[in-house]
């Protein structure tokens, strides 16, 4: 049965959820990344109750025999909410860093200001995840919240009750149990063991620190703002959390920041240790009249 958006508001589940949410103000349009799961789902009949112009939008990567299904499936969700949905199909094979060439594909087919359905649950696992890669605060804020996250404050919990309470068919991914990817393995072994080390619910509290880290993330990046990475001089006297994050920010190709490995080769070449020294994908800085020049 079609849910009635114009009771939505109504609920006092969704009138609960929808205080914890960052929406845009009603009769926005906006596009809304819909996998068919539990979280997109709640997210796109949230945004429904705010009362937001929608479009959704289904990836089908084709890696699995029923991507199809899913497909049908986000179609008869959207019909439900009285949305419209565009199926939009990309070709992956399977193979190396296959979860990061699919959120690539993905973010490339819904655009970059499509309002994905990130959780509280998700923040935690990305800032594990971050930790054991040996990020430093920026990786460690984890998610910035922001409108295209309007449900990060959200849990799993409270998604999957809203889905089974306006009775909406879910997709079941089953990439999402296989433990060859590490976020599953996050999510199903490492934080429902935190769980039980700790005796409480560990992703409140690597929340909280996310928020922490985030705001003095944000401070440090405003201050190195102020550091012209160009600058050796400026660059070797600055102090160096400031150093670094100027040098990343002017570093970093194509939406990659270069290694920690890299920044410190650089930082040689600012003092004066070195001459030049080389970077990932043919590049090359070298120090000329106390100002650090990028070549290709």
């Amino acid at each position: 049965m079609p849910v009635d958006p114009g009771f939505l508001p109504v609920d006092p589940l969704v009138a609960d959820l929808l205080a914890r949410c960052d929406f845009p103000p009603a009769g926005t349009a906006v596009t809304c990344a819909l996998s068919g799961g539990p979280d997109s789902s709640a997210m796109a009949a949230l945004a429904v109750a705010a009362g937001l112009t929608i479009t959704a939008v289904h990836v089908d990567h084709g890696l699995r025999a029923r991507s199809s299904d899913d497909a049908d499936t986000a179609q008869s969700i959207a019909a439900s909410l009285g949305i419209s949905c565009r199926v939009v199909r990309v070709e992956l094979s399977d193979g190396p860093n296959l979860e990061a060439r699919a959120r690539s594909a993905r973010r490339a087919a819904i655009g970059p200001a499509a309002l994905t359905g990130h959780t509280a649950d998700d923040q935690a696992e990305t800032v594990l995840l971050a930790l054991f890669r040996g990020s430093g605060a920026t990786g460690l804020a984890g998610i910035r919240h922001g409108p295209t996250k309007p449900i990060i404050r959200l849990r799993r919990t409270d998604t999957h009750r809203l889905c089974k309470q306006l009775g909406l068919p879910i997709v079941h991914d089953e990439s999402n149990d296989n433990p060859r990817f590490r976020r599953n393995r996050v999510r199903h072994e490492l934080l429902p063991l935190a769980d039980q080390i700790f005796d409480r619910d560990v992703s409140v509290l690597i929340e909280r620190a996310a928020n922490l880290l985030r705001d003095d993330d944000v401070l440090l990046e405003e201050l190195a703002d102020t550091v012209d990475p160009t600058d050796a001089v400026a660059i070797a006297a600055a102090p160096l959390p400031l150093a670094r994050r100027a040098l990343r920010r002017w570093l970093t190709n194509d939406g990659y920041p270069p290694s920690a490995a890299t920044l410190e080769r650089v930082l040689s070449v600012a003092r004066g240790e070195a001459v030049a020294c080389d970077l990932a994908g043919g590049r090359r800085v070298h120090r000329s009249a106390q100002r650090l020049w990028l070549s290709h």
